[in-house]
C-alpha cells in the first residue's frame, strides 16, 4: 500500500452531512507543514481536494475566486476546491485551513447493473451504457429527437445534446430551451435527472397534455453530461469522480468574461461555446450539486441585472413547485430556495453570465442536492422533488412578447435589436434571429415600450405593449431601410452589430485581430474620434462605446500590431435624443 492511499483511508469516513460546522485550524500554519503533505498527497491520489477557508469579507472570497474554484460559500468559511493545477499556489499562501474528507472512493454502479436497470434511473451508467442510451432515444422515438455532438472531451469522449422537437428538420421560429448537468463531474445528481427529463418528454408526448404542448409549442435541448472526463475518472465506470476537466481546469470558471480576458479557453469550453451561439437558445438552466436553491444572474457583479425580477419570479416559482412535492427541508438554502448569484458569492467565468451577457439568453443555475455525490437511493427521489419545476421552467419560454421582424419592401427577416426603452441596461436586449426574424421577450406582467434598431433601417417604436401573467404578447415589426447597403457594408473581415447603434457597438473579430490591436474611429470628414489599443481574443466580441458620438456613418479601422493587417467597416450612430 503506498503512502498517499494510506493517508486517504485515514479519510475515507462518511463524508459530512453539514461541513461548514468544525473547528477550523489555527491561523498562520507556515509552509510546508505535514497538512501541506497530507494535502499533496489526497490531490496526487484522489484527484482533487476539498478545504475550508475562513474570510472576514467579500475581497477574501473574490481574491481565492479569482484564482481557485471556490464551491460554496457559509458561515464565514469557504468551501475550495484544490486540482492538481492550483495546489500549489493555494499553498503558498499559507493561510488556515482545514482539508474535508473525501467521499468513498468506490463505484456508484452497483455490480448487478446492467444496461436495462441503468435505464430505470436508480443506478448510474457506465460511459458506453451512456452513450448508447443517448443514442437509443432516436431510434425509440423517431420524428421526435435526434442526438447531436456538442463536442469531445480532452480525453476524446463525446459531449452529446438530445434535441426534442415535433419538427426536427424545418428552420423553426420555436423558442429554444436548454438543460444541462453536470459541468462539476462530482456533481453526478443532475446527469441522472437530465435523463430521465429525456425520456419522460418522449414517452409521455402522446398521453400528456401538458408535455404535448411543451413540445408542439418549444424545442428542447438537453445535455445530461458537460464533462465527462470529470464524472469518469478515470475510467468508464464513476469511481472518484472529480470537478475538473481532464487539464485540472473548472470548467465553470472557464467562459469568457470581461474581467478575465486571459483565461486560457479549455476545448470543451470552446466547443460549448461555439454550441451555445450557434443554437441561440433564449432560456437555460445549468444543473449543480453541493447546495439546494436556485442562482440567478448576475455572478460577478453587484448591480442587478434589468430583469432581476423576472428571475427572481422564475426561481421562486420553481422552488415553490418544489417544496408542494418535497420534505420541509428540501431545497430551503437562502431565500427559501432562491438568491442572487453575487449575494451568494461572486465568480469570473461562469456559464449563466456568459450566456446572459454575450448571447442575450436567460439562464439560472439550480443546485439540487446538498451532497455533491447523489447516491443511488436517492436519485428516484430527486425527480420526484424536480420534475414538475423542470416541466414549468420551460414553459417560461412560451411566455412574454414573441414576434418576428421583417424588411417592408421584401417581407424578409430581419436582425433587429430589440430594446424596451427606460428598462433594458447592461445587455439586457435581445435580438431577433438573422434567419428568421422571430425573437423572444421573456418579462413580468407590465406596460412596455418597445424599441427596434437594425443596420440600414430607421429605428420602429412600438409603444404600451401589453405583457400578463402566463400569456404570450405577439407582434409583427415591419421595418424600413434608410441606409444604403454601402455603407454598412462588411469588408469582409469585420461583423458589427448593432449597427445603427447608439452607445455600444460589437464586433466579430476574424482570426487576423486576435492579440494586440489599434482601434480608430474616423468620421465622415476623415477626423479621428478615437484612437487606442486593446486586445482582441477569439470567440470574445470586441465592445467599443460608442456613446460620446452624434448621430452619423463612421469608419472603424482595427489594425494588428503584430502582423499590420488592417480591417476597415462603416457603422452608423442613429437614434440619439
Amino acid at each position: 500500500m503506498t503512502k498517499h492511499l494510506k493517508y486517504i483511508l485515514l479519510l475515507l469516513l462518511i463524508w459530512p452531512a453539514d461541513c461548514f460546522s468544525r473547528d477550523i485550524f489555527q491561523q498562520n500554519i507556515p509552509q510546508n507543514t505535514p497538512q501541506d503533505s497530507l494535502l499533496r498527497e489526497i490531490v496526487a491520489g484522489y484527484g482533487q481536494a476539498r478545504v475550508l477557508v475562513p474570510f472576514s469579507g467579500r475581497e477574501e472570497i473574490q481574491y481565492y475566486s479569482r484564482n481557485m474554484s471556490v464551491s460554496s460559500v457559509k458561515g464565514g468559511r469557504m468551501e475550495i476546491v484544490i486540482s492538481p493545477l492550483t495546489l500549489e499556489w493555494f499553498i503558498s499562501q499559507k493561510t488556515a485551513y482545514e482539508i474535508l474528507r473525501v467521499p468513498e472512493a468506490r463505484s456508484f454502479l452497483t455490480s448487478s447493473a446492467t444496461g436495462q436497470q441503468a435505464a430505470e434511473w436508480e443506478s448510474y451508467p457506465t460511459y458506453p451504457q451512456y452513450d448508447s442510451m443517448m443514442h437509443s432515444f432516436p431510434v425509440l422515438y423517431p420524428g421526435l429527437c435526434i442526438v447531436d455532438t456538442i463536442g469531445t472531451s480532452i480525453r476524446g469522449r463525446l459531449v452529446l445534446a438530445l434535441k426534442i422537437s415535433t419538427d426536427l428538420l424545418s428552420a423553426e421560429n420555436r423558442p429554444r430551451v436548454f438543460f444541462t448537468s453536470t459541468i462539476h463531474g462530482d456533481e453526478t445528481g443532475g446527469f441522472i435527472l437530465m435523463l430521465r427529463l429525456a425520456d419522460y418528454l418522449l414517452r409521455n408526448y402522446d398521453s400528456d397534455e401538458r408535455v404535448g404542448n411543451i413540445l408542439d409549442n418549444l424545442e428542447i435541448w438537453i445535455n445530461p453530461l458537460s464533462n465527462p472526463d470529470g464524472t469518469y475518472r478515470p475510467g468508464d465506470t464513476i469511481l472518484s469522480p472529480v470537478r475538473f476537466n481532464a487539464n485540472g481546469y473548472d470548467l465553470n470558471r472557464n467562459f469568457p468574461d470581461p474581467a478575465t480576458p486571459h483565461t486560457v479557453r479549455q476545448k470543451e469550453t470552446a466547443d460549448m461555446v461555439s454550441f451555445l451561439r450557434k443554437q441561440k437558445f433564449v432560456l437555460s438552466a445549468n444543473f449543480h450539486s453541493g447546495a439546494e436553491v436556485v442562482n440567478y444572474p448576475w455572478d460577478s457583479r453587484r448591480q442587478r441585472h434589468a430583469d432581476d425580477s423576472w428571475f427572481y419570479s422564475v426561481g421562486r416559482k420553481y422552488a415553490d413547485t418544489v417544496h408542494r412535492y418535497s420534505p420541509a427541508y428540501y431545497m430551503r438554502d437562502f431565500n427559501n430556495g432562491v438568491t442572487n448569484g453575487y449575494d451568494w458569492y461572486s465568480i469570473n467565468g461562469g456559464r449563466q453570465d456568459f450566456v446572459t451577457r454575450e448571447l442575450q439568453g436567460r439562464e439560472v443555475t439550480v443546485e439540487l442536492h446538498d451532497r455533491y455525490i447523489t447516491p443511488e437511493s436517492q436519485l428516484n427521489l430527486l425527480w420526484q422533488y424536480n420534475y414538475r419545476s423542470l416541466l414549468a421552467f420551460a414553459e417560461n419560454a412560451l411566455y412574454g412578447i414573441h414576434g418576428s421582424v421583417s424588411d417592408s419592401e421584401t417581407g424578409k427577416p430581419v436582425a433587429a435589436r430589440v430594446f424596451i426603452k427606460g428598462y433594458d441596461r447592461d445587455s439586457s436586449h435581445v435580438y431577433s434571429d438573422t434567419l428568421t426574424g422571430s425573437f423572444v421577450r421573456m418579462l413580468d406582467p407590465g406596460i412596455y415600450n418597445l424599441s427596434f434598431r437594425a443596420n440600414g433601417y430607421a429605428e420602429k417604436e412600438i409603444k404600451s405593449v401589453l405583457v400578463e401573467e402566463g400569456t404570450r404578447t405577439g407582434l409583427s415589426v415591419v421595418m424600413v431601410r434608410f441606409v444604403s447597403p454601402a455603407d454598412t457594408a462588411d469588408s469582409g473581415g469585420l461583423t458589427v452589430f448593432p449597427n445603427p447603434s447608439t452607445d455600444l457597438i460589437s464586433v466579430i473579430l476574424p482570426p487576423r485581430q486576435y492579440g494586440r490591436i489599434n482601434v480608430m474611429i474616423l468620421n465622415a470628414s476623415g477626423l479621428k474620434m478615437a484612437d487606442y489599443f486593446t486586445e482582441g481574443h477569439e470567440g470574445i466580441p470586441l465592445s467599443i462605446d460608442v456613446s460620446g458620438l452624434k448621430d452619423g456613418v463612421y469608419i472603424l479601422q482595427l489594425r494588428n500590431r503584430k502582423s499590420g493587417m488592417t480591417d476597415r467597416i462603416r457603422f452608423v450612430v442613429a437614434g440619439k435624443r
